[in-house]
């Protein structure tokens, strides 16, 4: 169970660095001047390795999670409710990596009509979904 919990920890890690490096790449290109077409296609680029990137990272993430939960049987029983909250906080990580996924697209097609301010706020939700998943799993509220 130490290796499956290991890993899920590295690939949840490794998953949640992307989802907080790839809305600092929408700030860069909500601020990329029109005329800017070469800076504008290189952070393109970025953004979709990152999203490709981070998007493989996401399945043992899920994977060694559901082992955890279902093979080991962590998180079941009574007295577990904060991992009721834990899996709404995983849904909706997987929410805001689709809609990373979606906006990317607004980027590419030029439709971006977002600030670079309402996309430095938008970077913070994955710090507030990492830091709710991290005390619910470690102080386990409830």
């Amino acid at each position: 169970m130490l290796w499956v919990k290991s890993l899920h920890i590295v690939f949840v890690a490794s998953w949640f660095a992307g989802l907080l490096y790839l809305p600092r790449i929408f700030v860069n290109l909500a601020m990329v001047p029109p005329e800017s077409v070469a800076e504008h296609e290189r952070l393109i680029l970025m953004a979709r390795k990152l999203l490709r990137f981070t998007t493989i990272l996401a399945v043992p993430a899920l994977v060694f999670g559901l082992w955890l939960w279902l093979g080991y049987g962590i998180g079941r029983g009574p007295g577990n409710g904060w991992m009721h909250a834990k899996l709404l906080v995983v849904a909706l990580a997987i929410g805001y990596h689709h809609a990373c996924g979606r906006m990317l697209s607004t980027f590419v097609e030029r439709r971006n009509t977002r600030s670079h301010v309402w996309w430095r706020w938008f970077n913070e939700v994955p710090v507030l979904l990492l830091l709710a998943a991290v005390v619910l799993v470690v102080v386990k509220p409830f």
